[in-house]
């Protein structure tokens, strides 16, 4: 693979933070579930990602919101695949496909897909991992405890840090040992994902402990709910500030390279400002 495919197919390898433009092709995900149902919806919805900015789209078709339930295999395929021929046809971004079933990651793949992006770490599926290694795709791992439908009931740790540490090394070392490339290998601590408020932040105070293990970092703050609580925003979609003010805040510390957002257009100006500021002229 020429280094120009390389830089393409992995814009974190690119020396700059990247922009993962979410398109929810679900009917109840936490902030805009059913606004892009429908292939015309999510092809405006991802062109306009695209025109803003990002660098990566992010296709999910199944809500792994608090309490959200399971989709049947065909189901989630029916949602995913229309939208997503339509996208790969018209948008020269890579795309990540969000699913953690292996026949979704196999036909992702027979559509160009290039990343999964996966909440369970290639654990919920006993089939993901080889799929991954045998097709040769690019994996962000995840660390989460349960399920959807039981995460939040399970934030309670003896050293968190240390468990989200060991979990994503394992992980990670699982996904090595299967042949997958190093450099395709994302971590996400799982932001809101099996942690309280107090542990989000703690996550973010420390993400130094996940960039030890060397591999760039997936960072999924966008209109979470704890920092809705924290700022006393109910409603999802007035979260893009806040959002920004804690992406902005993780650019003084190691690790975050690619950041999955619902506001691309605000994140991209805020960087380029941020960035702008930090030169040295």
């Amino acid at each position: 693979m020429s280094p120009a495919v390389v830089a393409q197919r992995r814009p974190w390898l690119q020396g700059r933070s990247c922009i993962m433009g979410i398109v929810n092709l679900t009917p109840d995900s936490f902030s805009d579930g059913g606004s892009h149902l429908g292939v015309a919806a999510a092809l405006a919805h991802a062109r306009r990602l695209w025109e803003e900015g990002a660098d990566i789209l992010d296709l999910g078709a199944e809500s792994t919101r608090p309490g959200a339930r399971e989709l049947p295999v065909q189901e989630e395929l029916d949602r995913l695949l229309p939208a997503l021929a339509a996208i790969r046809a018209e948008i020269p971004l890579p795309i990540s496909v969000d699913t953690r079933k292996a026949a979704v990651m196999r036909a992702a793949h027979a559509h160009g897909v290039t990343l999964i992006n996966d909440v369970s770490a290639l654990t919920f599926d006993p089939e993901a991992l080889d799929t991954v290694a045998e097709l040769g795709l690019d994996v962000c791992l995840m660390h989460m405890r349960g399920t959807p439908q039981t995460m939040q009931s399970l934030t309670e740790y003896d050293d968190l840090l240390e468990e989200v540490s060991s979990h994503l090394a394992q992980r990670r070392d699982a996904c090595l040992q299967k042949g997958i490339a190093r450099e395709g290998i994302l971590l996400d601590p799982g932001i809101g994902f099996a942690k309280d408020d107090a542990g989000n932040l703690a996550l973010l105070r420390r993400l130094d402990v996940v960039a030890r293990l060397g591999q760039p970092i997936l960072l999924g703050l966008s209109r979470k709910g704890f920092l809705g609580r924290l700022a006393g925003i109910e409603n999802p979609a007035e979260r893009d500030g806040v959002s920004i003010a804690a992406l902005l805040w993780t650019r003084r510390h190691p690790g975050a390279v690619v950041y999955r957002v619902h506001n691309v257009g605000a994140t991209r100006q805020a960087l380029r400002i941020w960035d702008a500021l930090e030169s040295e002229g």
